[in-house]
């Protein structure tokens, strides 16, 4: 089987035995991956050049990647590291929301190494290494972008440490989970989803529209997106699904604006804002709800 998304015995073991960050077996990688990989990246290529970024495209290039193979973490890190010091740092799986943004504080971005189905290549249960490596690793190339990242890392060390202030374990549990929520939404609306201006045009830097085949145009030409400026207070309220292609957009001016709102998150933070934002998707989870407490603990 490979390293085939959803059927690894390799990532089932690394996980019954409590490993969450490994090392990427190379070896492991069948010709059925190496060829979903391919087929991947060939038919995103001409969506790149037309929709994505320049920052994206600049990444691209930056990192070599082989348009042919499954990438090994070593060579895209030793490209990455030397222009932003960030790292791609080889998961067993779902990392816990807190962890995983303590990872980008520590510019190390948790990477899945497996790879979706070569037969169903629009089928993704979950993140796979084309989405992570050829969808998000390109724009941590950026010293701009990559500064963002780490800012937003800051804001759940803040949101731990407002929560170890709180002695009733309700309010505790009710803000946190706010929070938790707001930074959810911020993320997805942005790293995940976001678009920005280059002059006149709209271009592409979310990385959840960079790595799929449809929703990267439907992002920028569709008659049924809606895309307004962001807003934070709009953002950090608006709820979202992940089962089908997202109806609302939002637009960053620049990178350095993409720092600036996350500098004004955590201070909204600090200042309560965030405590009782709308209810509504995402749920916050068990396993990321405890990741946080447990940091403030």
């Amino acid at each position: 089987m490979g390293l085939t998304t959803g059927a690894a015995p390799f990532i089932e073991q690394a996980r019954d035995s409590g490993q969450r960050f490994i090392e990427q077996p190379y070896e492991l990688y069948t010709e059925s991956n190496h060829e979903a990989w391919r087929r991947l990246y060939a038919r995103q290529e001409d969506s790149w050049q037309r929709f994505a970024n320049r920052h994206f495209l600049r990444g691209l290039e930056t990192l070599r990647l082989d348009p042919n193979r499954v990438p090994l973490l070593d060579d895209v890190n030793q490209f990455l590291s030397p222009r932003t010091g960030f790292v791609a740092r080889p998961v067993s799986g779902y990392v816990p929301a807190y962890a995983f943004f303590d990872c980008l504080r520590q510019r190390a971005f948790p990477t899945t190494i497996t790879i979706r189905d070569a037969e169903r290549l629009d089928y993704l249960p979950e993140p796979d290494i084309f989405h992570d490596i050829a969808g998000h690793v390109p724009m941590h190339t950026d010293p701009a972008f990559a500064d963002a990242l780490v800012r937003f890392g800051d804001c759940a060390h803040t949101a731990a440490e407002l929560a170890a202030g709180i002695r009733d374990k309700e309010q505790q549990v009710h803000q946190l989970s706010s929070i938790i929520r707001a930074m959810a939404r911020f993320f997805w609306f942005t790293i995940e989803f976001g678009l920005m201006r280059e002059g006149d045009e709209l271009k592409v830097y979310g990385s959840g529209l960079l790595s799929s085949r449809g929703e990267i145009e439907h992002a920028i030409v569709s008659p049924e997106v809606q895309r307004y400026p962001i807003q934070l207070e709009w953002v950090i309220n608006q709820g979202f699904e992940i089962d089908h292609y997202q109806p609302l957009l939002f637009i960053v001016a620049s990178f350095d604006h993409l720092f600036e709102l996350v500098d004004t998150l955590e201070k909204w933070m600090r200042l309560g804002k965030l405590n009782n934002v709308a209810p509504g998707e995402p749920s916050v989870s068990e396993a990321d709800l405890r990741s946080f407490l447990d940091a403030s603990s």
